[in-house]
């Protein structure tokens, strides 16, 4: 079959999250890094965020959003399914997912750019997956407009003096959770992985492998969530059954200290976000 087209970049956690999806579901596909020369011909999107999957066709579509991108495979593909098949757990695998992609990818932004040797690192190293012989000068000045540009977007994401620590310590507990969850079973919902699992990851991706402070926090007290990070990265050489998926009733045994978690901090936030839109507030 025609390969769909996923244009990422390295350091985008949902990138790396859907390629890890593609890859496990055994769907052919091309990676196109954001920039490069291969990044061509793509069907324009509504919002110019990555990553953007093409699926082939007369013509080839392009879509946003990880979330929206995984429920439009599982329209096409049938095998190794990331949606557990029942439906109570797999509104709860939803949550897991959203809570990764909305919640953790504050702590991401965080360390990756309210820390000096952190965001030094990054304005480095970033820049140059795009163009790898970008020029010493180029390389500084670029890196440093970067740096920037998302220093300044830290409020955007929630992050500031006030909420820092909440952050971090949301980070921290965490860890220790899905440290302990990973020594029961290999994945949240089983011993195979769910899109809550690949969102867990493209965070991780960049919170317990990119970024130093976070990186020596996860080795430190979480040395199995760093090796699943590397894991999780390619499960395309896994297999997989239906029996593989836990049962409901496993589930909030397993699962219950990371739903303390999603309650303790996201679902606050979602509330009061659903009642700042409701009253048309500014924040």
């Amino acid at each position: 079959m025609t390969p769909y087209k996923l244009v990422g970049a390295y350091a985008s956690p949902y990138s790396r999250k859907m390629r890890a999806v593609l890859r496990y579901r055994r769907v052919p596909f091309r990676w196109i890094s954001r920039g490069g020369r291969d990044d061509v011909d793509i069907p324009a999107v509504p919002v110019a965020l990555i990553p953007v999957l093409v699926t082939p066709g007369t013509p080839d579509v392009a879509m946003i959003d990880s979330t929206f991108q995984i429920r439009h495979l599982e329209t096409r593909h049938s095998e190794r399914s990331v949606v557990p098949p029942d439906p109570a757990v797999a509104f709860l695998d939803a949550l897991v997912e959203d809570f990764a992609d909305e919640w953790l990818t504050k702590a991401m932004f965080h360390y990756r750019w309210a820390y000096a040797a952190d965001a030094a690192k990054a304005s480095r190293v970033l820049p140059c997956d795009q163009m790898l012989d970008l020029p010493p000068d180029q390389l500084a000045r670029g890196g440093a407009a970067f740096a920037e540009r998302q220093i300044g977007r830290l409020a955007v994401v929630g992050s500031n003096a006030a909420t820092a620590p909440l952050i971090e310590a949301s980070y921290r507990r965490l860890l220790a959770i899905l440290d302990a969850a990973i020594q029961r079973r290999p994945f949240c919902f089983g011993r195979r992985p769910s899109a809550g699992d690949f969102a867990l990851f493209g965070q991780l991706s960049q919170l317990a492998a990119f970024d130093p402070t976070s990186a020596a926090l996860a080795a430190e007290h979480a040395p199995r969530v760093v090796a699943w990070v590397n894991l999780m990265d390619d499960l395309g050489g896994s297999e997989v059954t239906a029996d593989d998926w836990s049962p409901r009733g496993r589930v909030a045994e397993d699962l219950a200290p990371l739903f303390a978690e999603i309650g303790r901090g996201f679902a606050p936030f979602l509330l009061a976000n659903a009642d700042a839109l409701a009253t048309g507030a500014r924040e």
